[in-house]
C-alpha cells in the first residue's frame, strides 16, 4: 500500500491510499479517516461507497463526514467507485458505464470482467487491506451509501448478513434491473441473462428471501432522478412485504447533490455508531 496525503482533520487523520489490486488487475485508490485514539486501541469501521461519476475524493471532499466520525469515534472508509488506468476498458461517451459507474457487481462480460470485480473488491479485497494497515475493529462494520453506492451497500449487507451491524442509504438505486439508467449496464457488466442480475437488486433480492435487521433511507423530493431512476416506493413495498423495518424519510426541497448528503451525513454516522457500539446480540 502506497500513502499519497495525509492530513489532520478534527483531531485524526484522513488520508488517501493506493494498492495494487489483485481482483480489479490495477491500482486502486481509497479514502480512510481514523480519529484520534489511543495506542492499539481498534475502532469501528463504517464504509461509504459513493454514486455514479465519482471517486472517493468526492466524498472526502463534500461529504462533511470527518467531525461526526470523530465525535462517535468511527473509522470512515471511502472507495473508488470502479477500476481505472491503463488497459481498464472504459466508454468516455457514457457516464452510466465503465469508469466511475462499477456498480458494485463482478462483471461476467467481456470486455469487463477481467477489471470490473467491484463486488467482490467491497466485500473480499479492500477489508484485507484495511484490516492490514488501520486500527480497525473488523468485528464491527456498517455500511452505507450514495444512488449507485446506496444501491451497493444495501446490496453488500442484504446478501452478506452478519457482516455489517447496520446499513443506510442516500437515494439508493433501489431496483437497477427495472431503472433506465442501470439496465444497459447491467447487460453490459452481466449478460442478457437476468436471473444473473437478481443478485444485484435491493429489491429482487428482497423478494427473494434476503433480510437485514433494519434499514435507513433518506431521500429528497427535489432528486431529479427520483421518478425514473430510485423510485424508493418500490423498496418500500418490498420491504413493507417482507416485513424488514423501513425508515424511509422524505427530505422535502432535497436534490441528489451531496448539499443534500452532507446535510443528512452526521445523523447516518450516529445512527450506525449506535449499533456499532452496542453488544453483539
Amino acid at each position: 500500500m502506497e500513502t499519497r496525503s495525509t492530513t489532520r482533520s478534527h483531531g485524526g487523520i484522513q488520508g488517501v491510499y493506493t494498492h495494487q489490486s489483485d481482483l480489479c488487475h490495477c491500482p486502486m485508490t481509497f479514502a480512510v479517516f481514523v480519529p484520534e485514539h489511543a495506542a492499539g486501541e481498534k475502532l469501528p469501521l463504517l464504509w461509504y461507497l459513493s454514486g455514479l461519476t465519482c471517486t472517493h475524493a468526492n466524498v472526502m471532499e463534500k461529504g462533511e463526514y470527518r467531525r461526526a466520525a470523530a465525535e462517535h469515534r468511527v473509522i470512515i472508509v471511502c472507495p473508488d467507485t470502479s477500476p481505472r488506468g491503463d488497459g481498464v476498458p472504459d466508454n468516455a461517451d457514457n457516464w452510466k458505464l465503465g469508469g466511475g459507474a462499477g456498480f458494485y457487481v463482478d462483471a461476467t462480460e467481456a470486455p469487463w470482467s477481467t477489471h470490473f470485480k467491484m463486488y467482490s473488491y467491497i466485500r473480499d479485497e479492500l477489508p484485507g487491506v484495511i484490516e492490514a494497515h488501520f486500527p480497525a475493529d473488523m468485528s464491527r462494520q456498517s455500511i452505507f451509501g450514495h444512488s449507485m453506492g446506496g444501491h451497493g451497500a444495501i446490496v453488500g449487507a442484504l446478501r452478506n448478513p452478519g457482516r455489517y451491524r447496520s446499513c443506510s442509504a442516500f437515494a439508493p438505486i433501489v431496483h437497477p434491473i427495472t431503472a433506465d439508467w442501470s439496465r444497459p449496464a447491467f447487460q453490459a457488466y452481466l449478460g442478457d441473462d437476468e436471473a444473473r442480475w437478481r443478485q444485484y437488486d435491493a429489491v429482487t433480492l428482497i423478494e427473494d428471501g434476503a433480510r437485514l435487521p433494519e434499514l435507513l433511507v433518506d431521500q429528497g423530493t427535489a432528486d431529479q432522478f427520483l421518478a425514473d431512476g430510485l423510485r424508493p416506493q418500490l423498496l418500500q413495498d418490498a420491504c413493507r412485504k417482507a416485513g424488514l423495518p423501513l425508515t424511509l424519510r422524505m427530505q422535502e426541497g432535497y436534490d441528489h447533490s451531496y448539499f443534500f448528503i452532507s446535510t443528512f451525513m452526521a445523523d447516518h454516522i450516529a445512527w450506525h455508531a449506535k449499533r456499532l457500539v452496542a453488544e453483539e446480540r
